[in-house]
């Protein structure tokens, strides 16, 4: 085995285990969180699994296996310590609980800084689309829907399966966005079933020890936020998110950070929250937790930039 492939399958295990234990866990957090005191680990991470493997499989059998993510960032002719070196700090930073962006910390090793700042360019506008739908959408059930109040029992069965069916839409279009930062250290055609089948038992491994731990450390930024342990809450933060996913899939290949997106969506639905629930009280005393979730994705990009300017360093000086 060369020292360019050992790079590079360091790399990938790296980037498997650390994109589940950090975007997926905001992914499932929700789902996680409202289910875990009535529902066994392992058949959650039973249902997760499921879908995860019908979804890789399926984009094996149509040959595209990060569903276009990849088509602007090429596999490099050989790897180098750097692409490990990504998801490294990846799971250093998910040790911490910090929610950094996987798409633009793992990519940036392997991307241009044109193609980088296309991908914050467009993880800035799904931010800004999550946080202003989202706070406007809440706003509008809270005339509604009390979220506060307790599902009446004839009602629980029905919200039960509302939640996971958005449950699996959302990991659904979560895969389809972020396996990319997994996938980024395999060949983008011609990947074999046998690789393919090991990569899923990875992940699945993975997931597994996600749900044996409730979450993980990251699993604290869901649970900091108003009601999203109970299930009806779950429900439609999961379909939300999964609906702005969506929209922005088809409206373009180029990658984008979930993570930004998800933050956005809890920090809109927090503020909507908060003015729903304490009239007459000002805004800004939610703003600081607003703000450290936000400083917290800050020091992602802050790396990934740093990542991109080592990486071209390092090129000119193989160049030279």
């Amino acid at each position: 085995m060369t020292l360019s492939m050992v790079y590079g399958t360091i790399g990938f295990l790296l980037a498997a285990y650390s994109v589940i234990g950090n975007d997926s866990a905001q992914t499932l957090g929700t789902f996680i969180s409202s289910n875990s005191k009535k529902v066994k680990w392992y058949w959650m991470w039973a249902f997760a699994s499921v879908i995860l493997t019908a979804t890789l499989l399926y984009g094996w059998s149509q040959n595209d296996i990060a569903f276009g993510r990849l088509d602007k960032i090429p596999l490099p002719e050989r790897f180098y310590w750097y692409h490990a070196l990504a998801p490294a700090l990846l799971l250093c930073l998910t040790r911490f609980g910090i929610p950094v962006s996987t798409t633009l910390l793992t990519l940036s090793a392997f991307s241009s800084s044109l193609i980088l700042e296309k991908i914050i360019i467009k993880s800035a506008l799904g931010y800004g689309v999550a946080a202003a739908s989202a706070y406007a959408m809440w706003v509008v059930l809270s005339h509604f829907l009390n979220e506060r109040e307790p599902v009446k029992e004839e009602h629980i069965r029905r919200w039960s399966i509302a939640q996971w069916a958005s449950t699996g839409f959302l990991w659904y279009m979560w895969l389809s966005h972020d396996i990319a930062n997994v996938f980024v250290y395999l060949p983008r055609e011609g990947v074999t079933l046998t690789t393919m089948l090991g990569v899923i038992l990875v992940l699945v491994i993975g997931l597994a020890h996600l749900f044996y731990n409730n979450g993980g450390r990251i699993q604290e930024i869901v649970l900091s936020k108003s009601g999203t342990r109970f299930m009806r809450s779950a429900c439609i933060i999961d379909f939300f998110y999964a609906l702005i996913l969506w929209y922005f899939k088809i409206h373009s290949a180029i990658p984008m950070s979930t993570t930004w997106v998800f933050v956005g969506l809890l920090a809109g639905r927090e503020m909507a929250v908060y003015r729903t629930f304490n009239k007459g009280k000002k805004m800004k005393m939610i703003f600081p937790i607003l703000i450290r979730d936000f400083m917290k994705i800050m020091i992602g990009l802050g790396m990934s930039v740093a990542i991109v300017s080592g990486v071209i360093y390092f090129d000119t000086l193989q160049g030279g």
